[in-house]
């Protein structure tokens, strides 16, 4: 690993934590016992969707990170994907995510959005 993307782990491991942590805590919340007042149980429930939610970005946003700290590892963080050339750090300090330049991305994201 180069030192040139020590604080990004860092800040990618910190994260890491963070949400492991959050997704614990929301474990523990829809686990918890359910009201018997049915009008409770329609909030709980609606309660529930939203935790669920916040869930599955949780988990989305860990196997970015995931990702990510598996590509510094192998020295390949900070190239794209599509045209090999090195992300400008001051996108990588933006969006440590990001696995295409702002070229290729803007590309990429033209393309996901046409009519298929």
């Amino acid at each position: 690993m180069t030192d040139e993307y020590k604080e990004i782990r860092e800040q990618l491991l910190t994260k890491q934590g963070e949400l492991n942590r959050r997704l614990d805590n929301i474990k523990n919340n829809i686990t918890r016992a359910s009201s018997a007042d049915s009008q409770e149980q329609a909030q709980e429930l609606e309660n529930a969707e939203v935790v669920d939610a916040l869930g599955n970005e949780a988990t989305h946003e860990l196997h970015l990170i995931a990702k990510a700290l598996d590509q510094i590892k192998k020295n390949t963080y900070g190239d794209c994907l599509d045209c090999g050339k090195s992300i400008p750090s001051a996108r990588l300090q933006a969006y440590p995510f990001a696995e295409r330049c702002i070229g290729c991305a803007t590309i990429a994201e033209r393309q996901s959005q046409r009519p298929g």
